[in-house]
């Protein structure tokens, strides 16, 4: 079980990593549950997260400085080998010395380190779950990374549909497991 959260980014990022390299030849512009995305728009927009990580964390550029440099397709002829480099770039910028402590700006405004790499490690687990249903494959998540993840969504999820990015939250059945939480917190139906 991860103790830190360099090693729940980690966690995160194989679990990710593993439905990327599930996805068959031909699944690539199969539906998500991210209604607006295909099994490839869905990688690439995890990719380009990690893809951010080092311009805004270690270089300390702004989105307005990025720009659209990281738009577009970022998963070429090879998505599983485009999530490898990525996300090994995103986890490199996270775990160098200081950068957890670090204030980052990000598009809705400065945030420490620490608190960007939570939230990119929960998002990771959550479009996991969207891959692995788009893919048809097991879409249950490990507990101890549901269970991180319910913990970081839990004090904004009232203001994750205004955003504009998320659905409105589900109502959560009685005794629902942690995973059903998360989900319904999301808008997602598991």
């Amino acid at each position: 079980m991860p103790q830190t959260l360099l090693e729940w980014h980690a966690a995160a990022l194989r679990l990710f990593g593993e439905r990327v390299r599930a996805v068959g030849p031909a699944q690539w512009d199969e539906p998500t549950p991210c209604t607006e995305w295909t099994v490839r728009d869905l990688v690439n927009h995890v990719t380009g997260e990690q893809l951010w990580v080092p311009p805004l964390l270690t270089e300390g550029r702004t989105v307005a400085e990025v720009g659209d440099e990281l738009s577009g397709d970022l998963l070429g002829e090879d998505p599983a080998d485009a999530w490898d480099r990525a996300a090994a770039a995103g986890h490199a910028a996270f775990a160098a010395p200081g950068a957890l402590e670090r204030t980052v700006a990000l598009s809705y405004g400065p945030t420490r380190g620490s608190a960007y790499c939570s939230e990119l490690t929960a998002d990771c687990v959550v479009h996991a779950w969207d891959l692995s249903r788009g893919i048809g494959a097991e879409d249950r998540l490990p507990d101890d990374l549901v269970e991180f993840s319910l913990k970081e969504v839990m004090p904004y999820a009232d203001s994750l549909a205004a955003s504009g990015m998320y659905a409105e939250p589900l109502e959560v059945p009685a005794g629902a497991d942690a995973q059903t939480r998360l989900l319904a917190l999301l808008g997602r139906k598991g």
